[in-house]
C-alpha cells in the first residue's frame, strides 16, 4: 500500500492546492495528515474544508488545538499569536466544532502518527536535537512513527535504544528490527531553507519512504496575508523557507 503523509497545512490554500495535485499523481491508497491545518495562513476554512475531502486519517496539531480553546497558546511567539488570533476570528462555528473532534496521534495498522512526539503528543513538545529523539524512544509502539510539528523534514534510525542516525536523504528503505521516527515536513510554512512544500509517499510493500518537494505560488499566498494584515515576518519567512 502506498500512502501520501503530509502536515502543517498552516492556512495556505496555495500549498495545499499543489501538494493534493502532486499526490493525486502519485496514485497513492491512503492520504494520512498529521495535523495544523490553521495558523498563520490566510485560508483556515478552505483549508479545514479541503483536508476533510482529501485526508483518511487527521488528527489534531498545537495551532488547531489553540484555535478552540482546548491548549494554551501562552508559548506560543508573538506572531505565532497574532496569526492565531485572527484565525480565531475568522475560523466558522462549524470549523471550529471540527476541530475540537481531533486527536494529537493515532495508530493505523503498523503505523504510528503523531502530530509533535509519540511520549505525550499532547504537550507538544519539538524533536529538534538527538536527545529529544532519544527522549521519544520509549514511546515509539511501531516500527515507525510519523510526526510534523517542527516543519523540518529528517529521518531519525533506531539501531537500538540508545544508538540513532538522522537520516536526510530523499528517499529512503526502512531497515527490519529497527525503528523511525519520520519527520514528513511542511505543506504550508517549510522551515528547511527550501520554501517549497514537503510531504512522503511511504510505500508499506517495499519499506521505502520517499520525500516529495512541491512548488507552489507563494507570491500569491504573501499577498492575501498581507490583504488581511498578517504579521510581516509569516510573509516574508514563506518565500525563504525558514
Amino acid at each position: 500500500m502506498r500512502i501520501a503523509i503530509y502536515s502543517d497545512v498552516h492556512g495556505n490554500l496555495e500549498a495545499l492546492e499543489a501538494v493534493l495535485k502532486d499526490i493525486k499523481r502519485e496514485e497513492v491508497d491512503k492520504r494520512f495528515f498529521l495535523g495544523d491545518v490553521v495558523g498563520y495562513g490566510p485560508n483556515p476554512n478552505e483549508c479545514i474544508e479541503l483536508v476533510k475531502k482529501n485526508a483518511d486519517v487527521i488528527l489534531a496539531g498545537n495551532h488547531d488545538w489553540a484555535a478552540v480553546g482546548l491548549t494554551d497558546s501562552a508559548y506560543f511567539n508573538p506572531y505565532a499569536k497574532e496569526s492565531l488570533f485572527w484565525t480565531m476570528e475568522n475560523i466558522t462555528d462549524a470549523n471550529k466544532e471540527y476541530l475540537r473532534t481531533l486527536k494529537p496521534a493515532s495508530t493505523v495498522d503498523n503505523i504510528q502518527l503523531c502530530h509533535s512526539t509519540p511520549v505525550e503528543p499532547q504537550e507538544w513538545r519539538y524533536i529538534l536535537t538527538m536527545q529529544d529523539a532519544m527522549d521519544n524512544y520509549d514511546g515509539l509502539e511501531k516500527p515507525v512513527c510519523f510526526i510534523g510539528h517542527s516543519h523540518q523534514p529528517v529521518i531519525i534510525e533506531f539501531a537500538d535504544g540508545s544508538n540513532i542516525v538522522p537520516i536526510r536523504d530523499i528517499y529512503k528503505t526502512l531497515e527490519p528490527n529497527r525503528k523511525y521516527i519520520v519527520n514528513v515536513g511542511s505543506v504550508g510554512q517549510s522551515r528547511d531553507s527550501n520554501p517549497e512544500s514537503c510531504y512522503v509517499v511511504y510505500d508499506t510493500k517495499t519499506n521505502n519512504i520517499e520525500y516529495r518537494r512541491v512548488e507552489y505560488d507563494v507570491a500569491k499566498v504573501q499577498k492575501k496575508m498581507e490583504k488581511h494584515k498578517l504579521p510581516h515576518y509569516l510573509i516574508e519567512r514563506l518565500g525563504v523557507g525558514r
